[in-house]
């Protein structure tokens, strides 16, 4: 029997378009996500008219001419003048009572009911006021020198009926039982030191408000034992003081400019102006000084203050700080630039060497993006110029070898649908924004576009907006 053979069947290839269609969309939508994270995006940002209220409270640091007075004997001392009070040299600042004697003596005798006078009461309630405007919740060590200084007044006022009997008890003791100790110079008396007393702006550092939060007065009391050597009282002689701040540095800049600057200390809400002064830390951060001639006395018992300026709020142009960026650009002097090319815009003639080596000229196209009015140069892009390149004056009669650079500051603008760098003058910025001078000839107006994140632009690339 003949054997037959079996052949295998194979099924027609069938087709899913469906299949294919959903394929096809996928590999479309992976190169589409692909492509979309590997481009980069520029995102665009309007420009609008706005304005930058500037942080204006500061916290800063007293200086003055300080001297601290030594005590020359043990014993125990008891203040005459009262804090905050102007002695003359060789005035009676306290007296010392070596024995101990003194207090025992006058305990024991009758000095009568004494009132006080109205000039006394006013001292009095001077000081409470003062205490009552300054006052805050945060600061509450602030009882302690108000404590401590009502204290040494009632103990001047109680010396000023002490010393009328004090000669009486003396010529009864057989004895001097006191030694009176006289101001060495002129000035204004104060009993607390600090370890602040020699602090000079050039000592300055941030390093001294770090220590504001552990800050502590080492204070004097009537009464107090003293022993020979120890500090005992420090006068301030000169009535000009200042207040130095931690300032930022265009800030600075612009108030130094100015001069003065008025001052609102929120301790009293007195206000004052202020001489201004920057200059550079011991490590390295910058500092404004502002010096006063009046209100010592008013703050003599103060260390660290917190002031307001009384500025006016910076209005302009309201941009990120994320959009600004620094370009290089040469600098041509303003005879080798002639303004309104072909296409109305500015051209610069340059030498060039055909090939045969002869000399020829040719005229650039160029963009100007700020010309220095005091300098009396452009500044050109360095893309169409290289360093040695030779120009041509408007008249023909001199050249000039490209070379000087500089930088300027600016954004991309995105008008045109490319990047385009905009120069700007900043008037004031914080970590956020910055105000910019408006309508400047070759910057910004109101309504532009530019480029938010200035970092994912470069020069002349065109804009593939969101």
């Amino acid at each position: 029997m003949a054997k037959s053979k079996i052949k295998k069947y194979r099924k027609p290839l069938n087709l899913n378009i469906g299949m294919i269609i959903f394929s096809v969309i996928f590999i479309y939508v992976v190169i589409c996500v692909i492509m979309y994270f590997q481009t980069s995006h520029i995102v665009r940002y309007e420009v609008k008219e706005g304005s930058l209220a500037a942080d204006t409270i500061y916290r800063g640091v007293i200086l003055r001419d300080e001297t601290v007075v030594y005590a020359q004997e043990t014993g125990y001392v008891n203040y005459y003048a009262r804090e905050g009070e102007r002695v003359a040299k060789n005035d009676l600042v306290y007296i010392v009572d070596e024995t101990g004697r003194l207090n025992e003596e006058l305990e024991s005798m009758n000095l009568g009911e004494n009132s006080l006078s109205d000039k006394e009461l006013a001292e009095f309630r001077s000081e409470i006021v003062n205490f009552a405007h300054g006052f805050e919740a945060n600061r509450y060590d602030s009882i302690y020198d108000f404590k401590y200084s009502l204290k040494n007044t009632v103990l001047k006022l109680a010396g000023i009926n002490m010393l009328q009997s004090v000669d009486e008890l003396s010529n009864a003791a057989g004895v001097s039982i006191m030694n009176r100790s006289f101001a060495p110079v002129t000035g204004i008396v104060a009993y607390w030191t600090d370890g602040y007393e020699n602090l000079t702006a050039q000592d300055i550092t941030a390093q001294i408000w770090e220590e504001d939060e552990t800050y502590e007065k080492k204070r004097m009391t009537g009464n107090a034992l003293l022993a020979a050597g120890d500090a005992v009282y420090k006068l301030s002689t000169n009535e000009n003081w200042s207040v130095v701040i931690p300032i930022e540095p265009i800030r600075g800049a612009e108030l130094q400019e100015e001069g003065y600057v008025k001052v609102r200390f929120l301790k009293n809400g007195y206000e004052s102006w202020g001489a201004t002064e920057l200059f550079t830390g011991g490590d390295g951060n910058t500092y404004l000084q502002l010096t006063f001639t009046n209100s010592l006395v008013t703050f003599m018992t103060d260390r660290f203050l917190d002031i307001e300026l009384i500025v006016e709020d910076e209005t302009g142009l309201k941009i990120p700080v994320s959009s600004i960026v620094q370009k290089e650009f040469f600098l041509i002097p303003e005879n080798f630039v002639s303004p309104g090319g072909n296409n109305g815009g500015d051209s610069i003639v340059r030498q060039y060497y055909l090939d045969d080596g002869t000399i020829a000229q040719e005229t650039l196209e160029t963009e100007v993006y700020y010309f220095d009015s005091q300098s009396k140069e452009y500044y050109l892009d360095s893309s169409i110029l290289n360093t040695g390149d030779i120009l041509y004056s408007t008249d023909g009669q001199e050249t000039y070898a490209v070379s000087k650079r500089a930088t300027l500051i600016g954004v991309y603008n995105m008008n045109k649908g490319y990047a385009d760098f905009k120069q700007i003058t900043i008037l004031y910025q914080n970590d956020e924004y910055a105000i910019v001078k408006p309508n400047t000839k070759y910057g910004l107006s109101v309504y532009d576009y530019i480029a938010l994140n200035a970092e994912s632009v470069r020069d002349d690339q065109f804009i593939n907006q969101k």
